[in-house]
């Protein structure tokens, strides 16, 4: 089948939205399906296998400047592809992008209010250029925050729409008054354009299902799926000092301040254990609170392979994310390398923790429980083996790539109406 994939770019940061476009697009053509993975704002950054077009639409420098002025909404294009350009805009974010939801609320209500908004230069620009591809069978949305491109692709290559659902709620949130209101009203306005919704867990169906109030009949899950290609685990010691790791965005949201404080309580019982730190800084100042919490390595952003090595080397795992994180991606990474994790009982956690048991779960994101669990287990080795034995078997039996992929195109198909065309 044919595919439209639209995706997001976030500039110089690693997305865990955009890898996991990435790489399911990637899969789906090693099955043999034709997917063409478009990229909105800026060029996307991923770990494996780029295979995102080289052309952006909705280019960050321009929707910026057409937002501020209404100036640029009345050049001509040639003008616009001055800055355009994958090479400009990665050039102008080649150290942070502005993602701050506090920040971006005009822009946001700008986007969701479709071609009768002041970005309708930027929707004409893309659904010109569909026009003239070869037509898809399905069009794939990255998540609502992008739900106005439903209607004008659908009605313009006359084919349905399905739209992922995977952590959206946390940049609504994060909106202030008046954006946040009149962001989630536009958005749910806008259900009846998607044919389907794709949430990644279990429990973002239920919270997708009252939030933007999407009917349960128009929502299916489709589970996470990520490549072991480089994973190699290996057999930890049972007497050496315990090695506790966190690799996610340095954010609050992640929960890295809840760590270090568990870990100052670790230490009270385990001296010689040690923290370390992997994963994209979003904000300085709130690393430096952490790091004068407790005292930990602090390794940067890595590449696939630089993850795959720090994953491999810890002993445990903990992102004590205090979001509700409907994907927990750092888990399935984790367990692929060998590594049990200590979470917090909620969002997609308490599902990946049942579906592998690979991991355990505390009552809430505060750093007593996550400590407690920490020393039990740093006291207990052959516990920690078996937890990395059950993930291991089963982040390849519930998470694998392949499969995830394949479940896509039987979801795709379904929807398209290719299935029932190819049996009848």
């Amino acid at each position: 089948m044919r595919v439209l994939q639209i995706t997001a770019g976030a500039a110089s940061m690693y997305c865990g939205s955009c890898i996991r476009d990435n790489n399911l697009a990637r899969e789906m053509r090693a099955l043999g399906h034709d997917v063409t993975l478009v990229p909105l704002y800026t060029p996307t950054l991923t770990d494996e296998e780029n295979v995102a077009g080289e052309r952006v639409f909705f280019g960050g420098i321009s929707i910026y400047l057409q937002q501020k002025s209404g100036l640029f909404r009345k050049l001509p294009r040639f003008v616009d592809k001055l800055w355009d350009s994958p090479t400009v805009i990665r050039a102008a974010t080649s150290r942070s992008i502005q993602t701050s939801p506090k920040d971006l609320g005009d822009l946001t209500v700008s986007t969701l209010e479709g071609r009768e908004g002041v970005l309708r230069k930027e929707f004409n620009k893309l659904l010109e250029w569909v026009e003239s591809e070869p037509r898809p069978d399905l069009i794939v949305l990255p998540y609502t925050l992008l739900i106005s491109l439903a209607k004008p692709l659908r009605d313009a290559l006359q084919r349905p729409v399905v739209c992922s659902l995977q952590g959206e709620d946390l940049f609504f949130e994060g909106l202030q008054e008046p954006w946040r209101t009149r962001c989630l009203n536009l958005v749910r306005s806008k259900i009846g354009d998607v044919d389907l919704f794709l949430p990644v867990s279990e429990f973002y169906e239920r919270l997708m299902a009252s939030y933007l109030d999407i009917p349960r009949s128009k929502m299916e899950v489709l589970p996470l799926g990520i490549s072991f290609d480089g994973y190699e685990p290996v057999e930890k010691p049972l007497v050496s000092p315990l090695r506790i790791g966190y690799f996610a965005r340095i954010a609050p949201e992640k929960g890295l301040h809840v760590l270090a404080e568990a870990f100052q309580l670790v230490q009270r019982e385990l001296p010689d254990a040690v923290l370390e730190v992997a994963g994209y800084l979003d904000n300085k100042a709130y690393l430096a609170t952490c790091q004068r919490i407790a005292p930990f390595v602090y390794h940067g952003t890595v590449d696939r392979e630089a993850k795959q090595r720090f994953l491999a080397r810890m002993d445990v795992l903990s992102v004590p994310s205090p979001y509700a994180d409907p994907k927990g991606t750092y888990l399935l990474e984790a367990m692929a390398a060998g590594t049990p994790f200590v979470q917090p009982n909620h969002g997609a956690f308490p599902e990946i923790a049942r579906k592998t048991g690979g991991g355990v779960l505390v009552s809430a994101a505060e750093p007593e429980p996550i400590a407690e669990e920490l020393i039990a287990l740093g006291r207990n080795r052959g516990r920690l083996r078996e937890l990395a034995a059950r993930g291991l078997a089963g982040v390849h039996r519930e998470y694998g790539l392949r499969a995830s992929a394949e479940r896509a195109v039987g979801v795709y198909e379904r929807v398209a109406g290719l299935a029932k065309v190819a049996s009848a």
